[in-house]
């Protein structure tokens, strides 16, 4: 048997992407939770038509019409990922009432021929058994003119999409993510590359990205590197990495890797943020969701409002202009790091809202509400919360006035029911 088919982890994970990629289509009852659309285009630069998967957050859309812009996370062997990448970003996000990570919209790529795509040259022979590669290779930065040049321009023209980019993938799309991030510095802000098959073509890839990335700078860009646990029985990261440990087709995976973390850990001049962890108990099968995890909240890690916690404490001295003050700057500096204006989320300031209102503190609740109110006005949720808290403040004429003015903007069933217990004379 070739030796090559013994790198198991590098096959398997070949054949489970290529066999996703053929089940692209999907039914969707009326019925159906639905996570995301299928959208296609045709690449004059691959000469074939191309389909990918968009998820789009729930907040971009009022009535109907796109309302603001989103980073999006561009998803390697998407129809492999796209489900659990999308739920990690709405769990981490504020579309659930968390501040970890900003929502986005994800568009999973897929692929008709996954190796051709990720390979940044084309090989024919496997350089450690000498044995015929049985797939077609070397159409990696093809791929990446694809995406620069036809795709990412259809997403930005088509979607509420911003120019913030994350790239994200796994064994050869990990390889693909580390091309562009060495050949296409501007295309992307985020990288995310998970167990790359760095050892591809002897390791000149690797050498030659290498050279690159100490050449040249970096500012403002970010790489976090996910290590599968691919080691043999008895062998430990000191001693693959050891002179004495020959290639082989399970020591050369993660000893490329280990090459290439060890390298950019000392690249301080670059101005490169970057983070590697190696995941002991995941192997090269298993390590994208959990390195996709830790990724996201490494490279958003300034995206959390820190603070509000302060103004909950009985002996605080904090203010509402206090509060409103921290959410301004923080929003700024978000804003700064984006390139384009971001203001918080309606959910997310009414969670915060309604907290403070039920801990007895009326002056900041009604800060929040009313900030929601000036960034959402054309929103019935707003003027419902703001009809509640007036409530809990036992003012059922301003609570009245809120709830019809909410009411005229959409016709809710649950305004109409508040009123009709209220005011049935306003419906």
């Amino acid at each position: 048997m070739k030796n090559y088919i013994g790198f198991v982890f590098i096959i398997l994970s070949f054949m489970s992407c290529k066999q996703s990629e053929n089940s692209v289509k999907l039914e969707q009852p009326k019925n159906d939770i639905v996570i995301g659309q299928l959208d296609s285009m045709y690449s004059t630069i691959l000469g074939e038509s191309r389909e990918f998967w968009i998820h789009i957050p729930k907040s971009a859309k009022d009535n109907s019409s796109y309302k603001t812009q989103y980073p999006v996370l561009y998803l390697l062997d998407g129809p492999s990922h796209f489900s659990s990448v999308t739920g990690m970003i709405e769990q981490l996000s504020p579309a659930n009432g968390n501040m970890s990570i900003p929502e986005m919209i994800v568009v999973g790529i897929a692929n008709t021929n996954r190796s051709l795509d990720f390979t940044p040259s084309q090989v024919d022979i496997d350089f450690i058994s000498g044995d015929s590669l049985p797939f077609a290779s070397g159409g990696g930065n093809k791929f990446l003119d694809f995406l620069e040049m036809e795709l990412i321009p259809h997403v930005e023209k088509t979607y509420p999409a911003s120019h913030y980019r994350t790239f994200v993938g796994h064994s050869f799309g990990g390889l693909s993510v580390i091309n562009a991030l060495a050949d296409r510095q501007h295309l992307f802000n985020k990288c995310i590359a998970i167990d790359p098959s760095l050892w591809w073509d002897n390791r000149a890839f690797l050498i030659g990205a290498d050279s690159i990335l100490s050449i040249h700078k970096f500012k403002g860009k970010a790489l976090y590197l996910g290590v599968a646990n691919t080691l043999e029985a008895g062998m430990t990261i000191d001693k693959v990495q050891s002179d004495g440990v020959p290639d082989t087709n399970f020591t050369v995976h993660i000893k490329s890797i280990l090459q290439f973390a060890d390298s950019l850990e000392v690249k301080k001049d670059n101005e490169l943020l970057f983070e590697w962890k190696h995941y002991d108990n995941d192997d090269h099968g298993s390590v994208p969701l959990i390195a996709e995890y830790d990724a996201l909240r490494f490279l958003f890690s300034w995206y959390k409002l820190e603070g509000v916690n302060d103004f909950f404490s009985e002996n605080s001295t904090l203010t509402a202009e206090d509060l409103l003050k921290i959410i301004d700057t923080h929003y700024a500096k978000i804003s700064d790091k984006f390139g384009y204006t971001v203001i918080p989320t309606e959910n997310f300031i009414n969670s915060i809202g309604n907290g403070f209102m039920y801990n007895e503190m009326p002056d900041k609740a009604y800060a929040l509400l009313i900030l929601n109110i000036k960034n959402y006005p054309k929103s019935a949720n707003v003027y419902e919360t703001l009809g509640d808290y007036y409530l809990f403040q036992s003012d059922t004429l301003n609570a009245i006035k809120q709830f019809k003015k909410g009411y005229i903007i959409e016709n809710k069933e649950q305004l109409k029911i508040k009123l009709e217990a209220l005011a049935p004379e306003q419906l």
